[in-house]
């Protein structure tokens, strides 16, 4: 019999022979485990309750559905005070702000040619299983409708024992679809895939790097403004927790009137920022700033906003290129910005909106700043990568 200690950041329960590590259990509870590794719950934990998805327990695409609602929240704002804390870091927490269920417009699949024809889904948990999930609680209910078109494409893209990615964006004008496979394209293939994506309503379908066909241009809406990303660009998440970033960056930021907007993107900060300051948009993808720029120009009553090509790992912005700006935003990929961070911190910029997704990064970055002289009086904690162990966090600085 074992007794669940804690958890740690990433969902597993310590047991309390100082050695085991176990998927989907509760602090509290008491555990048998047999010998071939299943695990019997003996005594269940309070807030233990029955999974809402009924592919929880073969599909590894989540890994807290176990746990009461209240319970995930608590533990994820958790993970971040105690990154921070061990950076000497004590700011408040707003509450956290959770996505629904059925909202993310955006996910990475596999596909798999069967015997009887193709399936679609996620692979278990540290498994190259595929399971389908017809009935996943996660995904928009657009994504589950476009599983057909995906399960049709598998059938052309899939050899018989290889597997295929398949990365679909839910836009207005049907799924955007980005293949990434072995097998070369031909021309019967292209004329197939055209045919498919009439047939499926796909707004977008690419085949490893090349555009099959475009029946309407795949946009998203960056706070009014129309922008087309290029093929597999970020997007967050959900437009929820895009909605509750954007929303503490405009507060941080309200009185800036120029603002340098670093890992801009496509724009996601960018253009609705743009409402009412002068933005510099700066990403080391070329083709995400170049979009960015195409939704700026077709854009109404949006300030000048220019972009800017640059990888801020290797080059980021020294003070004297940030002279002039009142606020910086910075939202760096999971290794955070250290880089940039230190040229923020040397900078006499007084206000910066930093978004991160992973809290360790997120602390080292935040003591940069706040030994450089800046405060940070609040972190808002953002969920929207609901039930699994994902955290985002936004939180302003400002010098003294």
């Amino acid at each position: 019999m074992l007794t669940i200690e804690s958890l740690t950041h990433l969902g597993m329960g310590r047991a309390s022979d100082g050695q085991s590590l176990l998927p989907r259990v509760l602090p509290g509870e008491e555990v048998e485990v047999a010998q071939d590794g299943t695990l019997r719950i003996v005594t269940p934990s309070t807030d233990r309750v029955s999974p809402p998805c009924r592919h929880f327990k073969s599909c590894g695409g989540c890994a807290m559905q176990h746990a009461t609602d209240a319970f995930v929240a608590a533990w994820k704002q958790d993970i971040v005070i105690k990154a921070l804390a061990a950076r000497g870091l004590t700011p408040d927490f707003r509450p956290i702000t959770t996505s629904p269920a059925k909202s993310r417009r955006r996910a990475k699949l596999s596909g798999r040619r069967t015997k009887k024809g193709a399936m679609v889904g996620f692979h278990a948990r540290a498994s190259d299983t595929l399971v389908q999930v017809p009935d996943c609680q996660l995904l928009t209910p657009a994504l589950i409708a476009s599983f057909p078109a995906l399960e049709a494409l598998t059938l052309i893209a899939a050899s018989r024992k290889g597997e295929i990615d398949l990365t679909v964006t839910e836009t207005d004008h049907g799924p955007d679809v980005l293949v990434a496979t072995d097998k070369d394209l031909t021309p019967q293939m292209r004329v197939a895939l055209a045919a498919l994506a009439n047939q499926h309503g796909l707004s977008r379908l690419v085949w490893n790097d090349e555009p099959v066909v475009t029946i309407h241009p795949p946009a998203q809406d960056f706070g009014g403004t129309d922008v087309v990303p290029p093929p597999g660009a970020f997007l967050q998440a959900t437009k929820h927790g895009e909605a509750a970033l954007l929303a503490a960056v405009e507060e941080i930021t309200t009185r800036a009137g120029r603002i340098v907007d670093l890992f801009a993107g496509c724009g996601t900060f960018t253009l609705p920022l743009a409402k009412r300051a002068e933005v510099h948009a700066v990403e080391g993808d070329a083709a995400m700033t170049a979009a960015l720029d195409r939704g700026w120009r077709a854009g109404h009553q949006l300030r000048r906003v220019t972009t800017e090509a640059r990888d801020l790992f290797r080059r980021p912005l020294e003070p004297d290129e940030l002279a002039g700006f009142e606020a910086a935003v910075i939202d760096p990929p999971r290794a955070g910005a250290e880089a940039q961070i230190a040229t923020l911190a040397a900078a006499e910029i007084g206000t910066i909106a930093m978004v991160s997704c992973n809290p360790v990064t997120f602390a080292r970055d935040a003591a940069t700043l706040v030994d450089a002289g800046f405060v940070m009086p609040w972190v808002q904690v953002v969920d929207q990568f609901r039930w699994s162990p994902h955290v985002e966090v936004v939180a302003g600085f400002t010098r003294k």
